[in-house]
């Protein structure tokens, strides 16, 4: 019945980003394809967190057909499953997940930093429920990452190659010169045996860290963490976090072991473009924090799913997703955050959305963000009106909180895209705060003012509304308030 009804709630005529319930926390994720279904694996942060992956790992599924349906599938394997945190509380790290040879499920996970080794869970079917199966070991019983000499076991990442091959990709690297050879520190790959848990061959090292991309091509972008694979055509793409944390870049070979090059970046949490020409486009548009995600052919399309910092804090994640496009070369071209992701289009221009579809969100000073992980009392920021909340909970008498822009002082920007805005003639927004002045409404983040919204303070949520005018097409929304006082914005209404 649980199950039922948190099923129910996910369902929408069109998907936003985050494109899961705005009360779940689920970064890393990690989406595999199984039959006419694709599952969301990742690790499970909490709204009010104060570390990152506090709660179980749990799973979401949607018909590849119908990207705007998930499906809350339960809790699929908890941490103290694992006989190494039977005595103590850990979090359990980016997880990954195999189809095995003989047909089952084969998880792959790392527990926290007090334990080096990676774990292995098995279902014999794709949403669980997993028991634990074992740790990656060698033939000797040596446990990989804590044996003499191992690097750091961690993110690990899988492929069943087409050729019978088994895969295991693990690893990070140091985020600053001061911390080269301070630890055994690397990105790194190994083969598997049939039984999915003991290495046929020993680690080898595969990209570049901080401190050996030198003539590689991965200056600048070396690696850092969550390795992610998988094959397109004839290529291998490795997904991974760089030492930048907020982008996901990809490396491309023609085998999975080896002669990886730099690509480029696929996506950046704060929209901070590699390549961009404009000066805004080198500034965080966003909360710059860790990254981490994966991409899938979902349909015959590809997207990359991505997460993204709320709640003032590194410890509550959101997973968002945009439809990204390989090129005849190869190559994967930058794309930009968005509020529509999986829509596959823009939103319509008439109807109701939440604030947390934002996907950029800053103060009046924006260049302030690339130096800050955490938004400071300047800065607006998304939160819910509640402690975390759990799927299983969810009952018509126990509705979930719901998320907001919190923080808005004069010159907050918060931009929403896309929309096909020709029939939209006025606009509704319901805020609360101690606001008093004007949301200016603009038709790009820079762009020509199509309207304007007066506001004034108010203790519980109220609506105010103004006309707007737009040109005919995909639009951007961006508002931008002008006044005094701290304002809170939790939805807008898109209205003829």
């Amino acid at each position: 019945m649980m199950q039922k009804k948190a099923e129910n709630y996910s369902k929408r005529k069109y998907i936003l980003n985050p494109y899961l319930p705005e009360w779940e926390y689920i970064p890393d994720g990690e989406p595999h394809v199984f039959g006419n279904r694709v599952y969301l694996y990742g690790s499970h942060d909490r709204a009010d967190g104060e570390k990152y992956c506090m709660n179980d790992y749990v799973c979401y599924s949607a018909d590849i057909h119908n990207l705007k349906d998930w499906r809350y599938e339960g809790v699929i394997y908890r941490s103290r499953q694992d006989p190494r945190a039977k005595t103590e509380i850990h979090q359990m790290w980016a997880p990954d997940v195999a189809r095995g040879k003989d047909g089952r499920y084969y998880l792959y996970y790392c527990l926290d930093d007090s334990v080096r080794s990676i774990g292995v869970a098995v279902s014999d079917t794709p949403a669980g429920k997993y028991e634990f199966y074992g740790l990656v070991q060698d033939r000797m019983g040596g446990l990989i990452g804590e044996r003499e000499g191992d690097t750091i076991a961690f993110d690990p990442g899988i492929l069943l190659d087409e050729d019978g091959s088994i895969y295991l990709y693990s690893g990070n690297g140091p985020r600053t010169e001061d911390a080269i050879g301070k630890e055994l520190k690397a990105s790194v790959v190994m083969l598997l045996e049939d039984d999915m848990k003991t290495i046929r061959t020993e680690p080898k090292k595969l990209l570049p860290i901080l401190g050996e991309a030198q003539g590689s091509g991965f200056e600048g972008h070396e690696f850092f963490e969550a390795s992610s694979i998988r094959k397109v055509g004839r290529k291998y793409y490795l997904v991974y976090s760089s030492v930048n944390l907020h982008e996901l870049c990809y490396a491309v070979s023609d085998r999975p072991d080896c002669g990886f090059t730099y690509g480029g970046v696929v996506i950046s949490n704060a929209d901070i473009m590699e390549r961009g020409t404009r000066k805004e486009d080198r500034i965080a548009r966003n909360c710059i924090g860790n990254n981490h995600g994966g991409i899938e052919r979902i349909n015959g399309e590809y997207y990359i799913f991505y997460h993204r910092q709320t709640n003032r804090t590194m410890f509550s994640r959101q997973g968002c997703a945009e439809k990204i496009f390989i090129k005849p070369d190869g190559s994967i071209p930058q794309v930009r955050t968005s509020s529509c992701g999986l829509n596959d289009g823009p939103l319509p221009g008439i109807g109701v959305y939440p604030a947390a579809c934002v996907c950029h969100l800053y103060g009046r000073y924006p260049q302030e963000q690339s130096r800050r992980q955490i938004m400071g009392e300047k800065h607006p920021y998304l939160t819910q009106d509640g402690p975390d909340f759990d799927a299983e909970l969810l009952t018509e008498a126990s509705l979930p909180p719901r998320e907001y822009v919190a923080n808005g002082k004069n010159g907050m920007h918060a931009l929403f895209r896309y929309f096909d805005l020709k029939n939209t003639g006025s606009i509704t927004v319901r805020t609360r705060g101690s606001s008093h002045g004007k949301l200016l409404i603009l038709a790009e983040e820079d762009g020509r003012k199509a309207g304007e919204i007066i506001v004034e303070a108010s203790k519980e949520w109220k609506n105010f509304s103004g006309e707007v005018s737009f040109e005919p097409g995909e639009q951007e929304i961006c508002f931008v308030y002008q006044g005094t006082g701290v304002l809170e914005l939790l939805e807008f209404i898109l209205k003829e």
